[in-house]
């Protein structure tokens, strides 16, 4: 089975991420998407950031239902700092059958040559690139460097033209402590849930 891994805070998983993650099982030669949720770093702690469990809750409510996507944990039991280069090894050896691939903007493939093992990655893995529309809080943050030709016209490098919402997680987050409705931005479990939990409220 050919999988493709979507790492993600998810804080709070949103129509933005689904859209991406439903488009890469139905419009690639991907059989499933796993939403890999990432822990928190022990040495920094974000006030902002949920508890992982509760994250990994609201992952699980915003594909119920959906075969083709599916939640994954395995980050949580794995050594902190987590690495993707460590997590797609560990994945390959616990399913030998299962055919990996890393799923990611574009704005991360620009950093991608920075990663740890990144030369592993690109050996053993296809990466699959959906176009990044950076918010203009993320423009003014940060230049965007130029993606390393060696990367981007890397042979397991693939970039695929999907459907993207201009939309963040921050930007929810921030609407939320504002009282704000976003009830079209969540799914309706992950809205009720966040409500109900008075996540980001303060």
């Amino acid at each position: 089975m050919k999988v493709g891994l979507y790492f993600g805070t998810y804080n709070p998983v949103h129509v933005g991420h689904l859209i991406i993650a439903n488009h890469m099982a139905n419009y690639t030669d991907l059989d499933q998407v796993w939403m890999v949720v990432t822990p928190r770093n022990p040495l920094k702690q974000k006030d902002s950031l949920l508890e992982d469990y509760h994250r990994l809750e609201l992952v699980k409510r915003a594909i119920e239902g959906n075969w083709n996507l599916k939640v994954s944990d395995i980050e949580f039991q794995l050594e902190k700092p987590s690495y993707t280069a460590s997590t797609l090894a560990h994945l390959q050896e616990k399913y030998p059958a299962h055919e990996f691939s890393l799923i990611m903007g574009e704005d991360n493939l620009r950093t991608l040559h920075k990663w740890k093992n990144f030369e592993y990655i690109l050996k053993n893995h296809s990466v699959v690139v959906y176009p990044r529309v950076l918010t203009e809080q993320e423009k003014s943050e940060a230049i965007q460097p130029p993606i390393k030709p060696e990367v981007y016209n890397h042979p397991s490098v693939n970039m695929i033209d999907a459907p993207v919402m201009k939309v963040s997680a921050s930007f929810i987050r921030r609407a939320i402590k504002e009282q704000k409705d976003v009830r079209y931005l969540l799914t309706e479990p992950v809205f009720k849930y966040v409500d109900e939990m008075n996540f980001y409220k303060s």
